[in-house]
């Protein structure tokens, strides 16, 4: 059985977050793409900021790497992918994001993977902060996948990472424009100088009078505002700062040591939001501890966007464990 593109829902009920706010009921939506849970090897999708649980097909984010005869087979495997309550794309908005956190959302996951019965995971994988929950998930239930693909991310929003969502927050509140004008400030952050010279090469659009890099963010600041709610940006960017798997608990030696997982840690060389010196910080400090754990590089000059570009190279590397 195949249950593409549809989306199915769970409630959780009585939710505390770690802030200390009780949700009566939450919604968790989710879709399943491939064989039916529990009949196949799970691999577990999180999404990142604009993303949404629509990983395959019509629309599909994914496509290039999830679906028949791909790196993710869907012949072979069941891919689960939830809905970040309050993104917005199952109806239901959370007005007051910043009762949460990356860890609740990851309680709410690891709950939603209880309640379908799944005793454990394949593997977890996820870029920006849909691997920052992964992260968050894993060192929250060390027994819950076996193996746990971070893309693109890291355990903890660094100071620079911070710094770019509080700008993001400052557009969001103040800008007559806010998920234009707060996008066309991402994609600064998700490309690279060499990005926009490769493309864009100070081209000019004639007809608008504009150049031709500057027509581009309008467009995907316009694309972006027709498919996406405030608070759903707001949400899901309050999110991005807050990933910490140590915040309230011993080292990232101490928390990381208890993953069971076979940890595939995938960076990016030119990665402006997650840097690669990060990456290969928490590389180098895993494999003190831990054999089961390996770092690969996407290169190229996208920057943090190339997991969604640079298909080929992501197949390689995830090639040996699908």
């Amino acid at each position: 059985m195949t249950l593409e593109n549809k989306t199915n829902q769970i409630q959780i009920h009585n939710f505390t977050t770690e802030s200390g706010v009780l949700y009566p009921t939450l919604h968790l939506s989710y879709q399943v793409f491939g064989p039916s849970l529990n009949t196949a090897p799970i691999v577990l999708v999180n999404h990142a900021l604009t993303g949404n649980s629509n990983v395959i097909g019509a629309q599909g984010w994914w496509n290039d790497l999830i679906g028949e005869g791909k790196t993710i087979d869907t012949n072979k495997y069941s891919v689960l992918a939830f809905n970040v309550p309050g993104n917005g794309y199952d109806g239901f908005g959370i007005e007051n994001y910043q009762d949460f956190n990356a860890r609740d959302i990851a309680r709410i996951f690891n709950q939603g993977i209880e309640a379908l019965q799944i005793s454990q995971l394949f593997a977890i994988i996820g870029g920006s902060v849909g691997g920052g929950i992964a992260w968050e998930m894993a060192a929250l239930n060390p027994k819950i996948t076996q193996h746990l693909i971070p893309i693109a991310t890291d355990w903890k929003s660094t100071d620079w990472l911070i710094a770019n969502c509080f700008l993001q927050e400052q557009i969001l509140a103040n800008s007559s424009k806010p998920i234009e004008d707060a996008r066309i400030h991402a994609m600064l952050c998700y490309r690279t100088p060499e990005s926009f010279s490769s493309k864009f090469q100070r081209t000019t659009n004639e007809e608008l009078a504009v150049f031709n890099i500057e027509s581009w963010l309008a467009h995907h600041g316009n694309k972006l505002q027709k498919r996406f709610q405030l608070s759903a940006y707001k949400m899901m960017n309050h999110l991005l700062k807050t990933i910490d798997i140590t915040r309230g608990r011993d080292s990232f030696a101490t928390v990381a040591a208890t993953i069971e997982a076979t940890i595939h840690i995938i960076g990016i060389d030119s990665d402006l939001f997650f840097t690669a010196n990060e990456n290969r910080g928490t590389y180098e400090e895993l494999k003190k501890y831990k054999e089961n754990v390996s770092y690969q590089e996407i290169v190229s000059i996208h920057g943090h966007d190339a997991f969604l570009i640079e298909y080929q190279q992501l197949h390689n590397l995830l090639a040996t464990i699908f």
